[in-house]
């Protein structure tokens, strides 16, 4: 039983610090199908700079690259106007492609030593209490409110003086911030990067987040339901079931048939911002 509570935070965390990350986003205004670009990268660059300059200095240059990712997308959306999915599609390919060319080439795959990663308890802790800090945030102060006004209604915005493309430029920056923290969790879960480790975690973290009508909290709770059946195909993976030989790879399904099944009983129920994708 604790085996499977550990490995319910385990599973959970990185996705709640995502679905933070994708709050500040989307809550702006801004879709950001593009969080599993976003934590790869930084999943990336924290393997790849941890040895040289320790584990504090990998978690910082990895929240560096998540803020220049979501600056990017921020720039493509914001300024240029491209469709946000297209932005955020086209940043999940390059992250992809780009990662896996630079690990092939023998860039990023050391393995870390406990000395060039920071505690795990600490990351959990941050999951843990983000999405208190931002509902805190979203309802107690001026840029909050103003993060919400904008996600709501971009041009009743601007006629109350508040410029939307300058709140969601800190918002994405958040964004980058939350991404570059969760890749790092993800390598010092497993002391190595692989190619595409995060395995749609972004894609689930932004399932959960929607589930959760785009509240911080309900969110996290939402990512302790996928953690939880990750969680479980773990456990059960290669066991029977009722006396069934069960395959693994149907084990392995689970967490993204709950993410299906949770999204297809929501479809028409949620409130979605209604500034989402607007200019």
């Amino acid at each position: 039983m604790v085996d499977f509570f550990l490995q319910t935070v385990t599973m959970s965390a990185p996705l709640i610090l995502m679905a933070m990350a994708g709050y500040m986003s989307e809550r702006s205004g801004v879709i950001n199908i593009g969080l599993e670009g976003k934590m790869l990268t930084a999943c990336f660059v924290c393997a790849a700079f941890a040895p040289r300059f320790g584990a504090i200095g990998g978690v910082a240059l990895a929240i560096v690259a998540g803020i220049i990712i979501s600056l990017l997308h921020w720039t493509l959306t914001q300024v240029y106007r491209i469709d946000h999915i297209i932005s955020g599609m086209a940043i999940n390919l390059l992250a992809s492609g780009g990662t896996a060319f630079l690990v092939g080439s023998g860039i990023g795959k050391d393995i870390l030593s406990d000395a060039q990663r920071l505690p795990l308890p600490l990351y959990y802790g941050l999951a843990i209490v983000s999405p208190i800090i931002l509902y805190a945030v979203a309802n107690r102060t001026r840029f909050g409110l103003r993060h919400k006004s904008v996600g709501s209604d971009p041009d009743k915005a601007r006629l109350l003086g508040i410029n939307p493309q300058t709140v969601r430029f800190g918002a994405l920056i958040c964004t980058g911030i939350f991404s570059g923290i969760a890749g790092s969790l993800l390598v010092t879960e497993t002391s190595a990067f692989t190619k595409d480790m995060t395995s749609g975690r972004g894609y689930i973290a932004l399932a959960a987040l929607i589930l959760g009508g785009w509240r911080p909290i309900p969110a996290a709770l939402s990512c302790l339901l996928f953690g939880f059946a990750t969680a479980v195909q773990i456990q059960m993976s290669g066991k029977p079931l009722f006396g069934m030989e069960i395959p693994s790879e149907i084990w392995k399904m689970l967490p993204y048939i709950v993410t299906l099944l949770a999204l297809a009983g929501l479809l028409g129920r949620n409130r979605t911002p209604a500034g989402l994708g607007k200019h």
